[in-house]
């Protein structure tokens, strides 16, 4: 469990204001873990706000990142390019540090990490609760989007998320599975899976990568 401090920074886009959240440690750090929240909520779902905890002690501070459209207060997310706009535009603000940057997010916010990867230089993607296609929608697949990314990529994904489950994912995708868990994570009471045991196997997993990453 992190101790470490919390800065928060607003940065301007031109779609709006972003807020970025940082989590830091005093000790060494080796790469930037940069994540955005997806379009039905904000930066305190319970995995990002597992992954801010857990990974500054490791060597990788955390930068939970906020759409403009959230830091305004609104209910709905905007288009994808609009998404696309204020993560590209606050992407100096990440790699500010001079670190390697591990670009991701959960949901819509991993399809935004996966779409701009290449072009603004992230070391690898992070896609947690990634939409691989709407629910009963399998034909509607954006595997696209993440195949697409051009740089190392980890799909952190529940075993029952009704937007893709592990085995819908393309061959060759290094994906970590969360047990009985949804969209959000959230594990039902009858499978006998606490919500602590289930974070640990996303930070734990989370950090082994990027240990073979970056170590």
């Amino acid at each position: 469990m992190s101790t470490g401090a919390k800065e928060t920074e607003t940065v301007p886009t031109p779609a709006g204001d972003a807020r970025i959240t940082w989590y830091r440690e005093a000790e060494p750090a080796r790469a930037v873990v940069a994540l955005s929240h997806g379009a039905g909520g904000g930066i305190e779902a319970r995995d990002l706000r597992a992954l801010a905890a857990a990974l500054p002690a490791r060597g990788y501070p955390v930068a939970l990142v906020e759409q403009p459209w959230r830091v305004a207060g609104k209910k709905l997310a905007p288009a994808p390019k609009t998404l696309d706009t204020g993560w590209t535009a606050l992407w100096p603000a990440l790699a500010e540090p001079g670190l390697p940057v591990v670009a991701g997010g959960r949901s819509a916010g991993a399809r935004v990490a996966c779409r701009t990867a290449r072009e603004l230089g992230a070391r690898a993607v992070l896609a947690l609760s990634f939409p691989l296609h709407p629910p009963g929608r399998p034909e509607k697949s954006r595997a696209d989007e993440l195949t697409g990314a051009g740089v190392p990529t980890l799909v952190v994904q529940g075993g029952r998320d009704p937007f893709g489950r592990p085995e819908e994912f393309p061959p060759g995708t290094e994906l970590t599975e969360v047990a009985h868990a949804d969209h959000g994570f959230a594990v039902p009471k009858k499978a006998g899976v606490g919500e602590a045991e289930s974070m640990a196997v996303i930070t734990d997993a989370v950090a082994v990568w990027l240990d073979g990453l970056f170590g």
